[in-house]
């Protein structure tokens, strides 16, 4: 039985990073099984190995049938032992909350129901598991203790009863178990060591040694070979440091580094500095760099931990030819122009993998890959950037292309503008430089208290991205339109053009041309518009959300728009339409009141003028109207501003502004709500804030599914106008703004 339990230490100490259940913390395991009995403390240093510690963690090893924590052939029809489960608080939160994490008689307790002898091996399991999180966070000196009480006896974890004594107890017996821990002293960093890595096996291995310094139990210098144990591993911190060259660091890779001697011996933080050096000496152009996981060395007496690093830089190289494959219809030569990094640069993981996302970001590929295409090479002259450096790192993307064609459906409602609902075909890769089509037809005004019969929109876009410049892209629109609004019926054919460019992360610039050929009917009276436009505009976005209909949880979302035009044909009228909206989103997470993305206060505030021109004097859909959710809540599409007479026709306005306080709170089982007060008005000047200011207030649910939340919101008007509705029902995709 103690040969069995030294084995299922061992095993369980070397295997637990085979575990896929999600890290809670590093952990630092000692491997004394690995040469003899475990070390007594003392002045003797012993030698350990870092491991992460993970919560749920499967068995590694079946020494012993009575103790698996899974049933045998004959276990099918085994009754199942119910338990409960007491865990005592060590008064440190972190080490609690990494003990709750690792037990597994706490996390399978409700969901993996076991027999009277696997229920004895989950005990036994969860003295090292246990062990774990309390050496995650440096206690290397604590002790484990599981008290299992079977009906009216009490026994240990470890007593060899324990399997018998479970399978004797009655059906109805209870079985509770109360799992403690003291945690002893906290172990601080000692001597931290970093060295080239060790001669490889081709190497003679009686090559002189340098003789270790006196660290832990210091021996004369010997062979390599034999200051290593039957594992491989030196058996001091002097031995392993004497199989290397000392390593220097600059002054970015100490920084990058971060661990100093004296600091609290966490595992996370020894396995981080490990990965974090190694992403700094990549980002130096040390393609081939290595930073093996660290040794690490207990020193009992002073309750220390040695750390020693092995550090292979290897030879610095730039960025060498660049490979693309996986192309079909897509041209390469769009996406080499596209591309971010070029040959001879000096290699840093962080361009190219910025390169890496800017490709995938064309929208035209279903996955794109990077990895190092070795061997290294040399460049010829003149092809190098980086003066001194010719050895190079070939780079190879590997795109795999997603489907041309997709068809995408349409629906929404809200009781002023009834239904709406329609189809969207689109080819991803027009002319093979991602070139997109779009085709669209909706059907608009299925009832609605603020529609007057069915209308419809029909438009083709086309969208060249890169055009001229990168980061430049061409849109064109064909359209044609019917709405039989209350305010006014309109029947348009409209062409658009104009280019965007992104300036910038969170800038994005456009301007264009319009023309719109329209009929306007209003109060009985029709009339035939020809307006000329040239929209002008900037978008502000740091919300850094990849799909923009995601609830914003932080950042501004701002926007500018200038629109000089004339109105041809029904008189002459030059006019300009300016509007600016800006919206801004926190996260109470930031005070501490909740987790992350949890509860959110959104703000938006909206404004818009027209100038040249009176509100008689410009076509009825080129003035300004609010209402509905993208201003005044609780009021019809165009429900508040002035009106013809008392009726319910709407006239619309040279001014308008408006604003929204909105509270969002995520709930569990993909469900959230929200609530929300808007306030707006419209006049008749042109200067904002003139009119009657209309406020609405009201609440809704969110059902958060991949694509976005589906948002359904109930608003009631506060000060309703003469024939307003009593309250309004708005159904979608994503949030109002």
């Amino acid at each position: 039985m103690q040969v069995q339990d030294t084995a299922r230490r061992v095993c369980g100490r070397l295997l637990r990073v085979r575990s896929k259940g999600s890290i809670l913390s590093g952990s630092i395991t000692p491997q004394n099984g690995f040469s003899g009995p475990p070390v007594k403390p003392g002045r003797r240093s012993s030698v350990v190995s870092l491991s992460l510690a993970f919560g749920a963690m499967a068995p590694c090893c079946h020494v012993d049938k009575a103790w698996a924590d899974a049933p045998s052939s004959g276990e099918a029809a085994e009754k199942t032992v119910p338990y409960s489960v007491t865990i005592q608080p060590t008064k440190n939160a972190e080490i609690d909350a990494a003990i709750q994490a690792s037990s597994q008689l706490q996390t399978l307790k409700t969901t993996h129901a076991v027999g009277p002898y696997a229920l004895a091996g989950r005990i036994r399991a969860d003295y090292d598991r246990v062990d774990t999180a309390l050496q995650s966070q440096g206690y290397y000196a604590g002790t484990v203790t599981i008290r299992i009480k079977v009906g009216n006896q009490e026994l240990d974890g470890r007593d060899p009863a324990l399997p018998d004594a479970l399978e004797a107890l009655p059906k109805d017996g209870k079985v509770s178990i109360t799992v403690s821990a003291t945690i002893g002293p906290q172990f601080h960093l000692g001597r931290i060591t970093l060295t080239t890595p060790p001669p490889t096996a081709a190497q003679p291995s009686d090559a002189p040694a340098k003789a270790p310094s006196p660290q832990g139990s210091a021996a004369p210098a010997t062979s390599k070979a034999q200051t290593a144990d039957k594992m491989g591993v030196p058996a001091t911190t002097g031995d392993a440091a004497a199989q290397g060259e000392p390593v220097a660091l600059t002054a970015d890779e100490l920084k990058a580094f971060k661990l100093k001697s004296g600091q609290p011996a966490v595992a996370s933080d020894v396995l981080a500095a490990q990965g974090n050096l190694l992403t700094q000496l990549q980002e130096e152009g040390y393609a081939v760099a290595d930073v093996s996981t660290p040794l690490a060395y207990l020193q009992p007496h002073d309750n220390t931990l040695d750390v020693v690093f092995r550090v292979g830089k290897g030879p610095k190289v730039v960025i060498g030819p660049v490979g693309m494959d996986g192309l079909q219809r897509v041209h390469q030569s769009f996406l080499r122009r596209r591309l971010t990094i070029k040959e001879g640069e000096l290699y840093q993981p962080s361009k190219i993998e910025a390169a890496r996302q800017d490709l995938a970001a064309v929208g035209v590929f279903s996955s794109v890959q990077v990895h190092n295409a070795p061997p290294i090479v040399t460049l010829g002259p003149g092809k190098t950037l980086v003066p001194g450096v010719s050895q190079a790192m070939p780079v190879d993307f590997d795109f795999k292309e997603a489907k041309r064609r997709t068809v995408a459906v349409q629906a929404g409602y809200s009781t002023d503008l009834g239904g709406r609902a329609g189809v969207t075909w689109t080819h991803h890769n027009l002319l093979g430089n991602a070139e997109q089509l779009k085709l669209t037809a909706l059907l608009t005004g299925l009832g609605g208290s603020a529609q007057q019969g069915l209308g419809y929109d029909v438009y083709a876009d086309f969208s060249k991205p890169d055009f001229l410049h990168k980061n430049q892209n061409l849109s064109l629109r064909v359209e044609a339109v019917r709405q039989l609004l209350y305010s006014y019926h309109q029947t348009a054919f409209i062409l658009r053009g104009g280019i965007g460019r992104r300036l910038g992360k969170f800038w994005y610039v456009s301007g264009g041309l319009m023309g719109m050929q329209e009929q306007i009917q209003q109060f009985g009276d029709t009339r035939n518009y020809f307006i000329v436009s040239a929209p002008l505009s900037a978008t502000y976005d740091s919300t850094q959300l990849s799909n923009p209909i995601d609830p914003a949880t932080h950042g501004i979302r701002a926007s500018l728009s200038a629109s000089p035009s004339v109105s041809l044909e029904n008189g002459t009228s030059f006019f300009t339409l300016l509007s600016a909206q800006v919206s801004t989103y926190f996260d109470l997470a930031r005070i501490g009141l909740t987790k992350p993305g949890k509860s959110v206060i959104a703000v938006r505030g909206t404004v818009g003028s027209v100038q040249g021109a009176s509100t008689y004097q410009i076509p009825p859909d080129q003035r300004l109207y609010a209402g509905g959710p993208a201003t005044v809540r609780g009021f019809r599409y165009q429900g508040v501003g002035p009106q013809y007479g008392n009726t319910k026709y709407a006239i619309g306005g040279t001014s308008l502004d408006a604003g929204t306080v909105e509270f969002r709170q995520r709930l569990p089982m993909n469900l959230g709500v929200a609530a929300f007060v808007d306030a707006g008005q419209v006049g008749t000047g042109s200067r904002p804030g003139q009119g009657t200011l209309r406020v609405g207030y009201g609440a809704g649910v969110r059902y958060f599914t991949p694509i976005g939340p589906i948002r359904v919101d109930v608003a009631l008007p506060m000060n309703r106008p003469a024939y307003g509705d009593k309250w309004e029902l708005y159904i979608g995709l994503g949030e109002t703004f």
